[in-house]
C-alpha cells in the first residue's frame, strides 16, 4: 500500500496526539487557557511566521519545476503580504503593538523547531522540508477542527473563539487540504528507506509542535 500522510502519523500516533490533544489546545477549548499564555504564544508565533516565510524561500530554490516553484512562491508571499499583517491585527485586539512584536527575543522552543524546519530542508529535499513543515500546517487545520466538532468545546464567550474558527475555516481548510494532497502523490513514490527517514522528520517536527504549546504554559 503506497505510503501517505497518514502513513506518517500512524508511525508516530502517540507524539502526534501529543500534539494535537495538548494541554495548551484543551484549555484553547474551554476558554480557561490564561490570558498571559496565550499572550505570550502569539507573540512567539509572529517570530515563527517569520521564519515560516523563510522556509518558503527556501522552498522556492529547492524546488525542481515551475508548478513547485509557484507553489511555494504563493505560500511565501501569502506569508509575507497578508498573514504577517494579519497576525498583527489580531495581536493588537490583545494590546500587543507591532513595535513589541518587532522587539521580541525569539525563545529556544521557536528557535528550536523553526532552525530544525530549515535545516530539514537544507539538508535534505523539497519534500524532507514540506514533511517538517506538515505539524504545523496540517496540524492546526486538524486541531482546530476537531475543537469546533467536540461537544465539550466552549464557543460562547471564549476568547479563544476567532483562533479556533479561523483554523477551522474553509479558507485554512483549503490550505490543508492542498498540503495533505501535495504530500500523499510524492510520499507514495517512496521506497521504505526513505519512508524511514522522512518519519523521522516528522517525529521530531511534531515533537517540537508539542514543545511550542508548553512554551505558552510555561510562558518560557
Amino acid at each position: 500500500m503506497p505510503a501517505s500522510f497518514e502513513t506518517l502519523k500512524r508511525m508516530h500516533e502517540t507524539d502526534w496526539a501529543a500534539y494535537t490533544a495538548h494541554g495548551f489546545v484543551r484549555d484553547l477549548a474551554s476558554g480557561a487557557l490564561p490570558e498571559a499564555s496565550f499572550r505570550h504564544y502569539l507573540q512567539q508565533d509572529y517570530l515563527f511566521l517569520i521564519q515560516f516565510a523563510r522556509a518558503w524561500g527556501l522552498a522556492v530554490y529547492k524546488s525542481r519545476d515551475i508548478g513547485e516553484i509557484r507553489q511555494a512562491l504563493d505560500s511565501l508571499k501569502a506569508i509575507v503580504d497578508v498573514e504577517l499583517g494579519l497576525h498583527v491585527g489580531y495581536c493588537r485586539q490583545w494590546d500587543i503593538s507591532e513595535e513589541t512584536l518587532a522587539g521580541l527575543a525569539e525563545s529556544r522552543a521557536t528557535l528550536a523547531y523553526t532552525r530544525y524546519v530549515l535545516d530539514a530542508g537544507m539538508s535534505g529535499d523539497l519534500l524532507d522540508l514540506h514533511v517538517a513543515l506538515a505539524p504545523c500546517i496540517i496540524g492546526y487545520g486538524e486541531i482546530a477542527s476537531a475543537l469546533i466538532a467536540h461537544p465539550a468545546t466552549v464557543l460562547d464567550d471564549n476568547p479563544y473563539r476567532d483562533w479556533i474558527e479561523m483554523y477551522a475555516g474553509p479558507e485554512y481548510q483549503a490550505v490543508v487540504a492542498t498540503e495533505i494532497a501535495w504530500l500523499d502523490q510524492r510520499l507514495a513514490t517512496v521506497d521504505a528507506a526513505r519512508l524511514a527517514q522522512l518519519s523521522i522528520v516528522f517525529r521530531d517536527a511534531t515533537r517540537l509542535e508539542a514543545d511550542f504549546w508548553q512554551m505558552g504554559l510555561d510562558l518560557s
